[in-house]
Order: structure tokens, then C-alpha cells, then sequence
């Protein structure tokens, strides 16, 4: 049910990503930092992460169909992610959430991150806030 994004996903994602212009979503699949929840051709979501600094596993965003929601498809996508993140060594996950988004800021909690630090960017009013997660302790 859980696989790394393939060139045939391009079109749905992005439909779906609409946060990155097209050229970066062919980027993260040239990559492999797309996770799509799947069956089949029937997609029900996504995580797309990068590498902060070149090496620390950073979860971009993490998106489901509003049909699929509520039904562990957003947890699964994360479990899939961080299980293969530590397989390939990661020590620490790393994510981040506008201060204002309490919702998310508690799935993130639940999933065993802490919220180490905050920014606020140029013109952006609301603080993100970091958050991260110890994979040695797991």
C-alpha cells in the first residue's frame, strides 16, 4: 500500500502538490522523496520530504484525499517513511508546522517529535516551528 513515487505518478501529484511548481515535483520523484499511499492506481495520498543540510530526513508535507482521511493512511505514510529513513541510517527526523496550526502540531507529537526551536521568515507573520525526532530511541 505504500511505495516510492514513480514517473507514473507525475500527473496526480501534481494535481495534488500544489504547493511546488511541476519542476520540483519531477525533482523529488528523480529523487525518490515522494511516498504515495496506493493501491493499485487508486492514490490516496502522499508525503514528499527533502534532506535538511544534505543529510537529516526533513517530512515536507504529508497530504491524503479528504475521502481517506481519518482512516490511517497520513499515520501509515509516516510509519513507511520513518522505518525506511532508519534503515538507511537517519538518526534524527526532522519536521516543521506554522505556529497557529495546533492540529498538526499534536499529530506530530503523537508520532513522537518535540518541537525544538522556531523561525519567522521575512514577511510570513506566524513562527514555524521545528520539531524533530530521536530515531536511536526507537
Amino acid at each position: 500500500m505504500f511505495r516510492y513515487g514513480q514517473e507514473s505518478d507525475f500527473g496526480w501529484l501534481r494535481e495534488h502538490d500544489r504547493h511546488v511548481n511541476p519542476e520540483w515535483i519531477n525533482r523529488c520523484l528523480h529523487h525518490g522523496e515522494y511516498i504515495l499511499a496506493a493501491e493499485g492506481q487508486n492514490r490516496k495520498g502522499f508525503l514528499r520530504f527533502s534532506m535538511f543540510w544534505g543529510t537529516i530526513p526533513y517530512m515536507d508535507l504529508i497530504w491524503v484525499l479528504k475521502a481517506c482521511r481519518q482512516h490511517g493512511v497520513g499515520g501509515g505514510l509516516f510509519h513507511f517513511w520513518e522505518k525506511e529513513m532508519k534503515r538507511r541510517g537517519a538518526k534524527t527526523l526532522m519536521t516543521s508546522s506554522m505556529m497557529d496550526e495546533p492540529e498538526p502540531q499534536a499529530w506530530h507529537i503523537r508520532n513522537g517529535f518535540r518541537a525544538c526551536g522556531q523561525l519567522t521568515f521575512g514577511q510570513q507573520q506566524t513562527p514555524e516551528v521545528f520539531l524533530v525526532k530521536d530515531l536511536t530511541e526507537i
